[in-house]
């Protein structure tokens, strides 16, 4: 059977199209654990073909795509993904912007992405004494409707019933409602709620409220109308982002990769670059916490790339570059990378927040700071060298310094990052002052980010504070809290 089976691609920009569809087409095989050979078997070819299709360098006709999409349960992601390479191959043959993708030409769906939470009233799911931002903006959050203009949030029980509209969309979608401004309104307050609830009160449950949404934006986005896609890729991008950074925050990386990858799908789709560069940081940081040095890397000069000529994003760049390096145990290069972040900082101006409204929450110098007292308590860690220990002690007071009142949880973050670099040090019973609070008025969860730091200042003082009596209690009682 030869039919299905298209010519060769004709030009580089047709060519880079059908790649990502073969990219996909590798994906979905390998996850249903089968070889090139028996998925040819199966839908009339041999082995070779199926290669060639993998690798782009032949096309696919949406028949074929079809009886793939249904023999590797691809759930429409395959076909999905033919319709784009056929539409972007189609652009770059008649020379719209060198092959790449319109928004509308995009997928709005790829692989598989974590179970939705059980469901539930939203009132009851929320903290007690929730209370919506008056506006928007709010908490580095902007309404995709007006922008940077503003507009007046709903109240909460109108809130409610918006959001329970909105996640009725069920399976069936030939009948759906409209999507109206409101609750648009809606959906962004409800997100700043809950991060804004989770930076104060370390808050479990905002994942469970952002996740119930996303899977609903899903559905809306897989509509076949253009443009719910157009309205809801802002918004979904920011809730698909701040999904992954809570994953991350609660330690399940690998869940928190999953909604990133979709993050950068949908932030590409609206020209969100604030959004795409918020999602490649969390992508850096989670491929250092798996070890994974060459993707941490790889992510942070990514986003210079996505974000070319803007300072706040090159400072970013060169933070997460600084913090891969340092694991690595390469001084120059992260002393380089950090000079480089603290450079950028006097072109970073106020308007760089309309492309990252992210930034109003906590200044670019607060994120750079406590980069570096990382990347600089890293590389003390693997070097042994303790003047760069010290000089993380004071990065990580100056974050400290710069970081608004109310942000709990990154306050604690950062005071288990101060601690561990007084052990880098050898000053024990600074190490043991300054996490004192930590442990005194946070639950810690092995798991989490916090948990993560404080279990190397553990490991620190496990090794050099033997013998002292007063060290040995705070050890144990780390133990009891990492382990």
């Amino acid at each position: 059977m030869t039919a299905d089976m298209g010519p060769a691609p004709s030009d580089p920009g047709g060519a880079e199209a059908w790649r990502s569809f073969g990219v996909r087409l590798r994906q979905w095989r390998r996850r249903a654990g089968l070889t090139q050979a028996q998925v040819g078997a199966r839908v009339g070819y041999d082995h070779t073909a199926i290669s060639k299709l993998e690798h782009g360098s032949r096309r696919t006709t949406l028949p074929l795509a079809r009886r793939l999409d249904d023999l590797l349960t691809a759930g429409g992601d395959l076909l999905a993904a033919c319709e784009a390479a056929e539409a972007r191959e189609a652009a770059a043959a008649t020379g719209g912007a060198g092959g790449a993708p319109h928004p509308a030409d995009t997928p709005a769906r790829r692989g598989p992405l974590p179970g939705e939470p059980a469901g539930g009233a939203l009132l009851a799911m929320l903290p007690p004494g929730t209370e919506l931002p008056a506006g928007l903006p709010a908490y580095g959050l902007v309404c995709p409707a007006h922008g940077r203009d503003g507009c007046v949030v709903p109240p909460l029980t109108d809130v409610v019933e918006l959001h329970a509209a909105f996640c009725a969309l069920g399976p069936d979608t030939s009948s759906h409602p409209a999507l109206d401004t409101e609750t648009v309104h809606a959906l962004t307050a409800l997100l700043a709620v809950c991060l804004r609830a989770d930076e104060e009160r370390a808050w479990p449950g905002a994942t469970a409220v952002v996740e119930r949404t996303l899977h609903a934006m899903l559905r809306w986005m897989a509509l076949p109308a253009a443009p719910y896609q157009r309205q809801l890729a802002p918004l979904a991008a920011e809730y698909a982002q701040s999904a992954g950074c809570l994953r991350l925050l609660w330690g399940r990386n690998g869940t928190a990769m999953a909604w990133l990858d979709r993050s950068l799908l949908w932030s590409a789709m609206a020209g969100h670059v604030g959004t795409e560069v918020a999602a490649l940081s969390d992508m850096s940081t989670l491929a250092r916490l798996e070890g994974d040095g060459p993707s941490a890397l790889a992510y942070g000069g990514a986003i210079r790339q996505a974000a070319a000529g803007r300072p706040w994003a090159g400072a970013m760049s060169d933070l997460y570059q600084a913090r891969g390096h340092a694991v690595r145990g390469d001084a120059p290069q992260t002393l380089r990378h950090i000079d480089r972040a603290r450079s950028q900082l006097d072109r970073v101006e106020e308007r760089d927040e309309t492309e990252a409204p992210w930034l109003s929450v906590a200044s670019v110098r607060l994120r750079v700071e406590s980069g570096a007292a990382g990347a600089l308590r890293d590389l003390a860690a693997a070097t042994g060298d303790r003047r760069f220990a010290l000089r993380a002690v004071v990065a990580a007071g100056t974050a400290l310094g710069l970081l608004p009142a109310g942000m709990h949880s990154a306050r604690m973050l950062f005071l288990a990052r101060m601690a561990d670099a007084h052990a880098c040090a050898g000053d024990l019973p600074a190490a043991q002052a300054v996490a004192g609070p930590v442990l005194d008025t946070t639950e810690v969860t092995p798991s989490t980010l916090l948990g993560q730091e404080l279990r190397g200042l553990h490991g620190r003082l496990a090794a050099r504070g033997g013998g002292r009596s007063e060290t040995d209690d705070f050890v144990r009682r780390l133990a009891a809290v990492v382990r």
